[in-house]
C-alpha cells in the first residue's frame, strides 16, 4: 500500500469511529476479539511502562455487572469513583458538551426540558446500550494523571483496531461509577483503580442514537503553530 493510500485509509478510520449506543445481540467472535486486543497492545506509552490493566468481560459476569448498575441507579445510589471527576467547564467546552447532548438528545425524540426522558437516555450506559462486551480500563494507584494519558492512547489505538474489523464501540466514562462493586465482581486488586469502560460489539442500525453525528472544532481553533 502506497503512502496516499495508507493516509486514505487511516483518514476513513478516524472519520469512522463514533460513539454507537445501541448493540445487536451479536457476540463478536471470540478470535475476532483476541485480534483487536492484540494490535492494541502495542499502543505506545512512556518509557514503555504499559500501565494499562484491560479487563474484557462478556456473558454472565457482564450481566452481573449490568444488573448491578442498574439496581445501584435506580436506587438513587451516591455515584463513587476512583479518580476525582473534572472541574465545572466554561465556554467552549460546555458549549461542545451541551450541543453533543442536545444531537443525542434529537436523535432519541427527547426534548431538551424533558428529564424524565433525559434519565431515561442516561440510564442506558449502565445497560451497555445492550452490548454484548465491555472493556475496562485501568490502571495501579501508583500511577498519576502523567500515566493516565498512556492508558488513553491504548483506547483510541483499540478502538481503531475496533473499528477496522467492522466492530462499534463506545468509551463511557460512566462505567468507572461504582469502582468496588467491579472489582469485587471480576475479583481485581483493590489498587487497581478503573478509569473508563468501553461497550462494544455490532452496531444495532434500528436504534435512533446511532443517527447521532457531532462536528469538531477547527484546526484554528484547537491547535497552535509556533516557529
Amino acid at each position: 500500500m502506497s503512502i496516499p493510500e495508507k493516509v486514505t485509509y487511516f483518514n476513513s478510520l478516524v472519520r469512522e469511529r463514533r460513539s454507537v449506543r445501541g448493540f445487536l445481540d451479536k457476540p463478536v467472535p471470540d478470535e475476532i476479539i483476541q485480534e483487536i486486543f492484540e494490535i492494541a497492545r502495542w499502543s505506545p506509552s512512556g518509557t514503555n511502562v504499559q500501565p494499562w490493566h484491560v479487563a474484557v468481560v462478556s456473558g454472565e459476569k457482564l450481566n452481573t455487572i449490568r444488573q448491578g448498575f442498574l439496581e445501584r441507579f435506580d436506587a438513587g445510589e451516591k455515584v463513587v469513583t476512583d479518580h476525582p471527576p473534572d472541574q465545572k467547564t466554561p465556554a467552549p467546552w460546555q458549549d461542545r458538551k451541551r450541543a453533543c447532548a442536545k444531537a443525542l438528545y434529537d436523535s432519541m425524540g427527547i426534548e431538551w426540558e424533558d428529564r424524565p426522558g433525559r434519565a431515561v437516555a442516561a440510564r442506558r450506559n449502565y445497560e451497555f446500550f445492550d452490548a454484548p462486551h465491555a472493556v475496562f480500563l485501568s490502571m495501579h494507584d501508583i500511577f498519576g494523571t502523567q500515566t493516565a494519558s498512556d492508558v488513553g492512547m491504548y483506547a483510541q489505538t483499540l478502538m481503531l483496531a475496533m473499528t477496522a474489523y467492522g466492530v462499534a464501540s463506545c468509551s463511557q466514562g460512566t462505567l468507572r461509577n461504582y469502582p468496588d462493586f467491579v472489582r469485587e465482581t471480576l475479583g481485581i486488586d483493590p489498587d487497581v483503580k478503573i478509569l473508563f469502560g468501553i461497550s462494544f460489539g455490532y452496531e444495532d442500525p434500528d436504534v435512533g442514537a446511532n443517527n447521532t453525528r457531532t462536528e469538531r472544532a477547527s484546526l484554528d481553533e484547537t491547535v497552535h503553530f509556533y516557529q
